[in-house]
């Protein structure tokens, strides 16, 4: 476990410290692209964000090469060396479209390419845990043509869901964290060491997505770009290809007892193929709803628009940094969810929890049309948006006096209860409160 941590505390620390020179140069090279309509960044923000996460990448695997229990793994294991070959070939294809913005099937090509330099090196899936039947090997075009597919929807899941600062670093922190915690388990606790190469994918992972997010996160100073984006979505995919691909589920010593008791042990042979999935259940979700609400429109399924599930969480009055907090409270519900399953499958209180956190989540979606009014006697100890309207009102007449408010105070004035929508480009949008923008600089001194 240690030698896991001092490479998951390299990872960061190098990704940490080359963002900042990262950042330069992508500004000095133009990668720096015009703020769209749907996007929610006020200032032109540079990319390239994926390099320094690629040399974490490399750091990550040269210390673990060197590294007494670790060293074995790069001998008997050439899945690192394909995950290296695989992870190269996809960052330079998103080096290449944040600077020149490729075509998107020109991408996809790439995708495939690079899983299928995976696949030659043996990184593959060799047999699939069916229930009821047990283990079934698959043939080399199976095997070829399951992998492919899992990258590239991993890959373009990743890609989808990064659409607000620090969203998808960190929804994919959390999936490495659970799948980690899994791979460790049967690593350590059942001694298959093929679960090796997945534990140390995920350790790596989580370090590149941490040492990245203090750069990311609102508001960002880089984006990570599809070399970032496309690049750890590549890595998580191919730590649940090593599990499912290497580990033999007869190894683990599930399939004794009764039947019942049989289908109960095996969920942790499925949880590679589910862990995965965790990280494209919310974007996969946003894709389903967008595909239903433009064909309903009448538009093209694929024009973009300012509907997805990010965009929703703002213009419901949620805050930028509010808005990614729900996210990651889902992704990590999901994840752990389905780990603490694994790990005890016959709990009901297991199934519970799920449920009333859910319940919570719910919750915390529609906080802001619940916002609570203070009574009388206690508004001037509370913030304005908690207030009564009535109470609000008189200070209307001042503000409309006040020089060059109507320009700067604009976005401000709204009726009672009603809530300010959130739109690309609008100033004030990265910094916005649960109702409106927060005060701007100028609002403050004045106020003096």
């Amino acid at each position: 476990m240690r030698e896991y941590l001092l490479t998951l505390c390299i990872t960061a620390a190098v990704t940490y410290l080359l963002t900042g020179p990262v950042r330069k140069f992508a500004i000095v090279a133009g990668a720096m692209p015009e703020i769209r309509a749907r996007d929610v960044h006020r200032e032109p923000t540079p990319r390239l964000g994926g390099i320094a996460m690629f040399f974490g990448l490399c750091t990550g695997l040269l210390v673990a090469d060197h590294l007494t229990n670790l060293s074995t793994l790069f001998e008997n294991s050439n899945e690192p060396r394909a995950l290296l070959s695989g992870a190269a070939l996809i960052w330079l294809i998103g080096v290449l479209d944040d600077k020149f913005e490729i075509d998107a099937l020109i991408k996809l090509g790439g995708q495939m390419i690079a899983a299928g330099v995976m696949v030659m090196q043996g990184l593959t899936i060799l047999w699939l845990p069916i229930p009821g039947v047990g283990s079934v090997a698959l043939t080399q075009w199976q095997g070829t043509l399951l992998t492919v597919a899992l990258v590239v929807i991993t890959i373009n899941a990743v890609n989808f869901v990064d659409g607000l600062d620090g969203l998808a670093a960190g929804m994919v922190c959390i999936a490495a964290a659970a799948f980690f915690l899994y791979a460790y388990r049967i690593w350590y606790s059942y001694g298959i060491e093929a679960a090796a190469p997945a534990t140390l994918f995920a350790a790596i992972l989580m370090g590149m997505c941490l040492g990245f997010l203090p750069h990311n996160m609102h508001p960002a100073r880089i984006f990570m770009g599809d070399s970032g984006s496309m690049l750890i979505g590549l890595v998580l995919a191919a730590g649940a290809i090593s599990v499912t691909g290497q580990v033999d589920p007869d190894a683990l010593k599930l399939f004794a007892g009764s039947e019942k008791e049989a289908v109960h042990q095996t969920v942790p042979v499925y949880i590679p193929l589910l862990l995965p999935l965790t990280i494209i259940a919310v974007p996969a979700a946003d894709l389903i709803l967008a595909i239903v609400r433009r064909t309903w429109r009448g538009q093209s399924p694929f024009a973009a628009d300012r509907g997805h599930l990010h965009h929703r969480l703002l213009e419901i009055g949620h805050s930028h940094s509010r808005a990614v907090l729900i996210m990651y409270f889902w992704s990590a519900l999901i994840a752990f969810g389905a780990l603490t399953y694994s790990v005890n499958s016959a709990s009901m209180w297991i199934v519970l929890s799920v449920v009333i956190l859910s319940t919570l989540g719910l919750v915390l979606l529609l906080l802001p049309r619940f916002t609570p009014r203070a009574p009388r006697w206690a508004e001037a100890f509370v913030p304005p948006r908690y207030r009564r309207g009535r109470a609000s009102a008189p200070e209307a007449p001042e503000t409309a006096a006040a020089p060059g408010a109507e320009a700067e105070e604009g976005p401000l004035e709204a009726a009672p209860g009603e809530r300010t929508p959130v739109a690309a480009g609008v100033s004030g949008v990265n910094g916005a409160s649960a109702v409106g923008p927060r005060a701007r600089l100028a609002d403050r001194s004045r106020s003096r």
